[in-house]
């Protein structure tokens, strides 16, 4: 049976998101910086720019997202953090129904996940938001958000669109929906204070 371990992004394990992201939808060229930056700076960015900003932001600290490894071999990531590090999901219309305030560095989000091909269908997904809960609640973080699609709904989603997660995944580990923007779009969050 494999080892899963999950860690988080400090600068010494740069090289190993870089990795995690390969073979593994579109994160080596986002870098995990859609949420972080306008779309203004990011219709003017380059992929090298946006690597820039990612190993500056984990240079700077403290870690903005999970890196699960696979007997050892970098396999998965997870952005979470305080929501109002990542700006451009106060601007996005379609999460303007959530209930918490978006000055709140109290409320935490889970935007973004990324599973290497090969390690697709062994629950990385699971044990990367369990990871990041974990994380929030020692973060200091009193609710944890995250904004997952839900396949059942709408049309089809190819394994890059789904990067936000899944609605099942998040009502497994304990969230409750509490906005539903589109059909396909729900907007979750977890208390983290019981």
């Amino acid at each position: 049976m494999a080892q899963i371990t999950i860690q988080p992004a400090t600068a010494d394990r740069f090289a190993d998101a870089q990795h995690a992201w390969d073979n593994g939808g579109d994160g080596r060229g986002c870098q995990c910086q859609w949420w972080t930056i306008t779309n203004a700076e990011w219709n003017t960015t380059s992929q090298p720019q946006r690597q820039e900003l990612f190993r500056a932001e984990v240079d700077a600290g403290p870690p903005p997202g999970l890196v699960a490894y696979v007997d050892g071999e970098p396999a998965g990531w997870v952005r979470v953090g305080p929501r109002t590090r990542q700006r451009r999901l106060a601007r996005t219309k379609n999460f303007a129904q959530s209930a918490e305030p978006w000055d709140d560095d109290s409320v935490w989000a889970v935007s973004c996940f990324v599973v290497r091909k090969e390690h697709r269908g062994e629950g990385l997904n699971d044990r990367l938001l369990a990871a990041a809960v974990d994380f929030a609640r020692e973060g200091g973080a009193r609710v944890i958000e995250a904004y997952p699609l839900d396949p059942a709904e709408g049309s089809k989603k190819g394994s890059s669109a789904l990067f936000h997660g899944v609605v099942s995944t998040f009502v497994k580990a304990g969230f409750e929906e509490v906005a539903r923007p589109r059909a396909d779009l729900a907007i979750v969050a977890l208390d983290l204070r019981s």
